[in-house]
């Protein structure tokens, strides 16, 4: 049982965390947070929710899927705030993603205002890197960017 003295409201993660408390509640239904009720039947969360909805709002701002991160947020403890070794080890199985996002990015922000092979053809450079949309045959997509 928490601790009233520690027990934060549902509008109280909101405020903090600046998430929505119908996001807050479909979180929990996703099983990505957890609250415990009081006896007037009203949620109440542990601080370290605090971490982990913020965790979560990055981990959607970098593009991660909500399954991902329920499948990453599914290992820590729900019996005690997760500590520095818990979140080494979240954040050391994401690496690889994050490091492949970063290379996208920087691949796309070199890239952008030239051919990145999406086969529209319509650009001065396409005819030179994907003449005759030969990149078409490698299937759908922007080949010269999604593909170092």
């Amino acid at each position: 049982m928490l601790n009233p003295k520690y027990a934060l409201t549902i509008g109280q993660v909101s405020e903090r965390t600046g998430v929505a408390t119908s996001a807050l509640r479909f979180y929990e239904d996703q099983g990505l947070i957890h609250s415990e009720r009081n006896a007037g039947n009203q949620r109440r969360y542990h601080r370290d929710v605090l971490r982990r909805v913020s965790f979560i709002r990055i981990a959607q701002q970098v593009g991660l899927s909500l399954s991902e991160i329920g499948a990453v947020m599914s290992s820590l403890p729900d019996n005690r705030t997760p500590d520095r070794r818990d979140w080494e080890v979240v954040a050391s199985s994401w690496k690889p993603r994050l490091d492949a996002q970063i290379a996208l990015i920087e691949r796309m922000k070199d890239r952008i205002t030239g051919c990145i092979g999406c086969g529209c053809l319509s650009m001065e450079a396409c005819p030179m890197f994907n003449r005759d949309d030969s990149l078409g045959a490698e299937g759908p997509g922007p080949h010269l960017l999604l593909h170092d």
